[in-house]
């Protein structure tokens, strides 16, 4: 679509009014300033006039349906720039005007969906009479124009036909961020089906940041890597000229507002803001908010456990694999294989003391193998480095004979295998059967006889679990720990204090085997934290 240019003053007045109307239906921001009016903040009905963000936005996505002949745009915004307003305006353009067309509004509740739907509702009933289409159903939840048989539906996340079985043209999907957990990649997954692509068709995902983790999460990250499609359109909230605030005399910006201030051009009226917003709402939801880039934006948000900013630096800093490896059951060894599922970061030292822990999963096989938990071991060396790890799914019975070899390629580690459900035949086999040298035993206190006695392997309670989850927490809050596998780093990512019940655990469709085994053998390791430059000396080279 181009903007289409003035009628000149010397055509009649009946090419005019056609030249007039055949701006309207092209150009979309002169449509807008001319037939839509929208409630300003201050409670003023006034004509659409884009604003900086809203024309920043409004030229990506056109770029990209020239280019592409059709938008798929997905949007991480700070608050209220007007970003809804302007896409609500743009599809009631569109939707209005051509025939058998079909939109969905879905946002993550009622009330929002409502809100989102009375902007257009707005559009429609003030929108000039020439260009409203004739319309049968204006309703609460439907807006549909009987002559273009086109129109519009909304809906709330969560709802279980949401989407089903609708052939859709144009989809705003809001706040993502904050769908429902249990149900949102799957109700994207099938809105996003529903929209067929082809030329003409339009779809909108945009939310503020809510964590590192989740479809929108995946959406953003996707398209910033150009995988899926779909165009990034980031905005950060000094792109709102009336985000400013009054300065005071004898104002000095401190070190951080100066960094800020010469990476983004921000003057001392935005930073008196951005300081006054701060004070209100601390540094944390301000970036949430109100976040400078994407990668802010994320690391700020949601409620993780551990330190994002650090585990942002391991991801980022995450070495290569240097060997993978698998265990060979006939050469009764580790040896090389491309498709492995144990990960080497460091070669094995001969002198070294290793710490491994396990967390141990039920083995789920054949057609729901990949779906369900899995069974993890953590290697960490003397100096609290994650050195390997192993990761797959197993049978707990044979995942003794997997642990096994590999503490003893790790010098006989000292190995700490969780005992509960599915931990005890593990840990039973590797005592009774196998005879492993080095294995975990905790001291368990008898209140009737008062007596101590040994038992094997680590028991995750209520007691246990906050406390080994709180060491590892500590070590990642001071750094005195060396993260290099990329999934465990991940999974502690998305691993959250839930605001309402306080319950520590990892998202829903996510993973926490590698944070727990972490966590076992963070707990068991019996040296200090010594930060190594560089690699060792001697290593026992793997071939």
């Amino acid at each position: 679509m181009t903007k289409a240019t003035t009628a000149p003053p010397y055509l009649d007045v009946e090419s005019r009014r056609l030249a007039t109307r055949k701006r309207l239906l092209t150009d979309f921001e002169y449509y807008a300033k001319s037939a839509l009016k929208i409630r300003t903040k201050d409670a003023q009905i006034v004509p659409l006039v884009l604003n900086e963000a809203q024309r920043i936005f409004i030229d990506s996505i056109l770029k990209q349906w020239q280019e592409t002949g059709r938008i798929r745009v997905v949007i991480l915004k700070a608050r209220q720039l007007g970003i809804s307003t302007i896409w609500t305006a743009f599809a009631y353009f569109w939707i209005s005007q051509h025939r058998a067309t079909k939109g969905i509004v879905v946002t993550h509740e009622a009330a929002a969906s409502s809100a989102l739907f009375d902007m257009t509702k707005r559009y429609h009933a003030l929108v000039p009479e020439f260009l409203r289409p004739s319309t049968s159903k204006a309703n609460g939840r439907e807006l549909k124009f009987d002559r273009l048989d086109s129109g519009y539906i909304i809906a709330t996340a969560g709802s279980d036909t949401v989407g089903r079985g609708e052939t859709l043209q144009m989809a705003h999907l809001s706040e993502v961020g904050l769908w429902p957990k249990s149900k949102a990649r799957e109700i994207l997954n099938g809105l996003l089906q529903a929209v067929p692509d082809v030329p003409n068709t339009f779809v909108a995902i945009e939310s503020t940041a809510r964590g590192m983790s989740g479809p929108f999460y995946e959406a953003c990250k996707a398209a910033e890597a150009g995988t899926s499609g779909y165009i990034l359109c980031f905005l950060p909230w000094f792109t709102d000229p009336t985000y400013r605030a009054p300065v005071p005399k004898g104002f000095k910006r401190t070190p951080d507002e100066g960094d800020l201030a010469a990476l983004y051009s921000l003057d001392d009226e935005q930073l008196m803001f951005r300081r006054q917003k701060i004070a209100q709402d601390g540094l944390p939801l301000f970036k949430q908010e109100y976040p400078s880039s994407p990668t802010e934006a994320f690391l700020t948000s949601g409620a993780p456990v551990f330190n994002l900013e650090y585990l942002h630096e391991c991801l980022q800093a995450a070495p290569d694999i240097k060997h993978r490896l698998q265990f060979d059951p006939l050469a009764v060894e580790y040896a090389a294989d491309a498709r492995g599922n144990l990960l080497v970061y460091h070669e094995i030292d001969p002198v070294e003391e290793y710490t491994i822990g396990a967390d141990v999963s039920k083995g789920v096989q054949g057609q729901d193998a990949g779906r369900g938990d899995y069974s993890v071991a953590q290697v960490l060396d003397s100096k609290k480095r994650l050195v390997a790890t192993w990761r797959g799914q197993v049978d707990p019975d044979y995942y003794a004979t997997i642990l096994y070899h590999l503490g003893k390629l790790y010098n006989w580690a000292r190995l700490a295998v969780e005992f509960n459900n599915h931990g005890i035949l593990p840990n039973t086999r590797l005592f009774k059967d196998l005879a492993y040298p080095n294995l975990y035993t905790r001291e368990v206190y008898n209140k009737q006889s008062d007596t101590t006695t040994e038992e094997l392997g680590f028991y995750t309670d209520v007691a246990t679990r906050p406390l080994i989850i709180d060491e590892l927490r500590q070590a990642i809050r001071d750094k005195h720990i060396e993260l290099n596998d990329k999934t465990t780093i991940e999974e502690m990512v998305t691993f959250i204090a839930d605001p309402k019940t306080g319950k520590i655990e990892h998202e829903v469709g996510c993973h926490d085997d590698c944070v727990m085994a972490l966590a076992i053998a963070h707990h068991i390791h019996e040296a200090s934290w010594a930060p190594v430059p560089n690699e060792e000396d001697f290593y026992f080279e793997l071939n």
